[in-house]
């Protein structure tokens, strides 16, 4: 059985190193002949995901056209390049099983990843790999649990039987709206927590955003359609929790670095950026109140400071929890 994995960030690799371990054959295509090539003779993802070997069963490439043979395709490209891509690559795409493995909501159409699949691509079942995990541990072979959302029955447990290995342990569930929601929504309350930390604000004070901010993500999911049991299981609740309490989320880092007043390294892909302004956006269409994701868009946007976006959080209206 050979899996595609179009996109060669840390997670793709880390997916393609995890599936090439437990017998399966994969294709790891970057759009960069350069990147492609280094990996063949290196076999090592240097740019992404130094130090990990890529098992022989992995053939890095830049060709589109053989990355696209196979049955089942991951694309594991950043939320905001996904609706480019898939247009472009719609002839490649079209027909096939895709399962998209980014977080995010599309600043220009404010739509996730498998509206903007299904859209592009109106013949392909379409799936989405979410869920606490980052891309070492993945690589590493440390256990890690994901969500895979299918409204197909019978193509869920297809690819979970696919996509299960000896380190990574699929629940499947048909909720894709808010298996997707939940993964964008938490980069949005991880930068915000990493601001708090940056800032010397504490533990206790991050657990308390935590907290407000998940309820945050529920209030705007359930209002779009979301089932409220998606986002207190892995997709939603878990992924918070990992990315808010570790620096090796990006958002999370992100938000640190912009707490104590650093500069961050601008090649990161940090999602929660673009997906904080495409929630505010569509809470405001919609009526809800997310005053975390706005005050963290009104950072983001430069029309408050981290002092003045601290302030505002704290001296909301007392109410009831």
């Amino acid at each position: 059985m050979t899996i595609s994995i179009l996109g060669a960030g840390a997670f793709g690799t880390a997916l393609a190193i995890s599936l090439a371990r437990s017998s399966k054959d994969v294709i790891l295509w970057t759009h960069d002949q350069g990147h492609a090539e280094a990996m063949q003779s290196t076999r090592q993802n240097t740019r992404r995901l130094k130090g990990i070997t890529l098992p022989d069963s992995i053939i890095p490439t830049a060709d589109l056209g053989l990355a696209t043979r196979t049955g089942t395709i991951l694309l594991a490209v950043p939320a905001q390049a996904l609706a480019e891509f898939a247009q472009s690559a719609a002839e490649h795409l079209d027909g096939k099983p895709l399962v998209a493995c980014c977080k995010g909501i599309d600043l220009a159409s404010g739509r996730g990843p498998a509206e903007i699949l299904r859209n592009s691509c109106p013949n392909s079942p379409v799936a989405v790999l979410t869920g606490p995990s980052f891309a070492t541990d993945v690589a590493r072979g440390l256990p890690t649990a994901l969500t895979l959302a299918c409204t197909d029955a019978d193509m869920g447990e297809e690819l979970q039987k696919q996509l299960t290995t000896a380190n990574l342990r699929l629940y499947r569930i048909s909720d894709v709206l808010g298996a997707e929601l939940g993964g964008a929504l938490k980069n949005v309350v991880a930068i915000a927590c990493g601001g708090v930390m940056g800032m010397g604000m504490g533990e206790s004070a991050r657990a308390a955003l935590m907290t407000r901010g998940f309820a945050e993500m529920q209030r705007i999911a359930v209002a779009l359609g979301a089932k409220p049991e998606t986002l207190a299981g892995l997709s939603g609740f878990g992924d918070l929790v990992l990315t808010c309490t570790s620096p090796q989320s990006r958002n999370y880092s992100f938000g640190e670095a912009m707490g104590r007043g650093d500069l961050f390294d601008g090649s990161v892909t940090v999602e929660g950026i673009a997906t904080a302004e495409a929630v505010s956006n569509i809470a405001r269409k919609i009526g809800i109140e997310v005053p975390i994701t706005d005050t963290v868009t009104a950072l983001l946007t430069r029309r408050i400071t981290v002092n003045e976006a601290m302030e505002a959080l704290l001296s909301r209206p007392l109410k009831e929890e």
